[in-house]
């Protein structure tokens, strides 16, 4: 399936193609303890980018199931100093933040990042003005996980459709917004299910806008973190094959290899 965007983030246009965001994660309780800067984030930094990753997307709060909530000034006490020295060591860099709080959006943002990626599609006040203002990138994710609405598909139509118009009502460009259905983010894991087989009928919704997937090491293919590498490269392959723009991952080189081996089918 081929499909064609104009999705800029920074500098880049993204057109086609399937596309990695690299997790860094500034938390010391993410899912994924492989995936815990306790070394230096420059190094990690490097690294992902000399395997293929096209952005960089740097979290200081972990929002798997039942986690503890971290406040704005202890995120950005996480993520600033990361955002700060990548963006240091990497002019041309693309950096995503992923926040949902307004402050620690603004503040990343003057430091030097490209994206904000928010998982709460919106909720906080004044996050759309800020992303219009300041011109930079925008991923909206769908969190159904308390919502009241029992049509799965209907239910992420309606909330990406309304962030989509918050944020157009704003002032932000079309082509500065990316979508993400939210695998992780449903009521269980057989809905998980659902919508990672259905992620095309999702994005036929919004044809005007690109998608990311972010599957990686994600609870719904059961058994230990550790082991759940190969389902996420297989979820990759149906990335690829459904035009999904970007996936947001923890093992950036694996991944490319699927790319690269499946978009020349």
């Amino acid at each position: 399936m081929k499909r064609i965007y104009n999705f800029k983030v920074g500098g880049r246009n993204f057109t086609d193609g399937t596309h990695i965001m690299a997790i860094l994660n500034a938390t010391p309780d993410s899912f994924y303890s492989a995936s815990r800067l306790q070394d230096d984030a420059v190094k990690r930094a490097a690294e992902a980018i000399s395997q293929g990753a096209e952005i960089i997307d740097i979290g200081g709060q972990s929002t798997r199931p039942n986690a503890k909530p971290v406040g704005a000034l202890e995120e950005m006490g996480r993520v600033l100093p990361v955002v700060e020295a990548v963006r240091a060591e990497f002019p041309e860099a693309l950096i995503s933040v992923d926040t949902f709080y307004t402050e620690v959006a603004s503040a990343c943002i003057e430091a030097g990042a490209d994206m904000i990626n928010d998982v709460s599609c919106l909720r906080a006040e004044g996050m759309a003005r800020l992303i219009a203002d300041s011109g930079v990138s925008v991923c909206v994710m769908h969190d159904r996980r308390g919502s009241k609405i029992e049509d799965l598909f209907f239910d992420k139509q309606l909330g990406l459709g309304k962030a989509v118009s918050q944020l157009l009502s704003a002032g932000v460009r079309g082509d500065r917004i990316l979508l993400d259905g939210g695998i992780g983010f449903n009521k269980n894991n057989d809905e998980d299910w659902v919508l990672l087989r259905g992620y095309g009928r999702l994005m036929e919704e919004f044809p005007e806008y690109p998608f990311l997937l972010g599957t990686s090491r994600k609870s719904m293919f059961g058994g230990e973190v550790e082991r759940r590498l190969s389902a996420t490269l297989d979820s990759t392959a149906l990335a690829v094959g459904s035009a999904v723009l970007f996936v947001r991952v923890h093992d950036v080189s694996e991944n490319k290899a699927v790319i690269d081996a499946y978009s020349e089918k």
